[in-house]
């Protein structure tokens, strides 16, 4: 059963976050690389940490994706308040800000489960039966990462949340984002996560009206420690 401690960062700024998860993504790996040669009774212990987290209005692109995708330039950035990062997780751009949930797992995946496909898919499925909770119908559509509603119309289907990751040593970090009472307008400033002919939702869009983000983060940590049969560590 792995070990994670929890933390919600509260409101954070999205670099001081990405500084916080970078700091603990290489405790984990020099200890994993410096463990190797440790008899198991002199092994460094670092835990795996899961944060929660909202931002403040802020675009981030992948190390693979097409700076074309954001369609606003410096001057319209700055006019708006909006950060902008390039950073090494997977995926395209996206948008971060309050009112959603940002979910940072920093694991070492030899602890908690070393298949990174369905590592994945558990935390679509964390994301799927929490957003069940409260009548809405989430899944996954081939070929593509994340969340989606009205999954099965090309015409409909809507991201509600999106995912990317940086995993290295099998140590992860980065992860997902849980649209619950955000703005989404701010993804009409870019292409979310490069796809052109969808859209972008909130559990409040779909639902007419805010849910509880404590409530929500409630049941999605919830939902996370059942999949992955996490010990949650005090």
């Amino acid at each position: 059963m792995p070990k994670v401690r929890f933390i919600d960062l509260g409101l954070i700024p999205y670099k001081e976050a990405w500084d916080i998860q970078q700091k603990h993504f290489d405790l984990l790996s020099d200890a994993k690389l410096k463990n190797r040669k440790l008899p198991e009774n002199k092994r460094i212990k670092v835990e795996n940490h899961l944060y929660f987290c909202e931002h403040p209005h802020v675009y981030t692109l992948g190390r693979h994706g097409d700076e074309h995708h954001l369609l606003l330039d410096k001057e319209q950035l700055e006019n708006q308040k909006i950060d902008y990062f390039k950073i090494n997780r997977g995926g395209d751009i996206t948008y971060h800000g309050p009112g959603q949930i940002v979910g940072y797992p920093v694991f070492d995946l030899d602890t908690v489960l070393t298949d990174i496909g369905k590592f994945l898919r558990l935390i679509e499925q964390a994301v799927i039966d929490t957003l069940a909770g409260y009548g809405i119908e989430g899944g996954r559509i081939e070929g593509l990462t994340g969340v989606w509603v009205d999954r099965d119309d090309p015409l409909k289907a809507r991201k509600i949340c999106a995912m990317g990751l940086h995993i290295s040593r099998w140590v992860s970090m980065h992860g997902f984002a849980l649209n619950v009472n955000s703005d989404i307008g701010y993804f009409n400033h870019i292409v979310p996560c490069g796809i052109a002919d969808k859209g972008v939702t909130s559990m409040r869009k779909e639902l007419g009206y805010e849910p509880g983000i404590e409530k929500v983060k409630k049941t999605l940590k919830e939902n996370i420690g059942q999949l992955f049969n996490i010990e949650w560590i005090k």
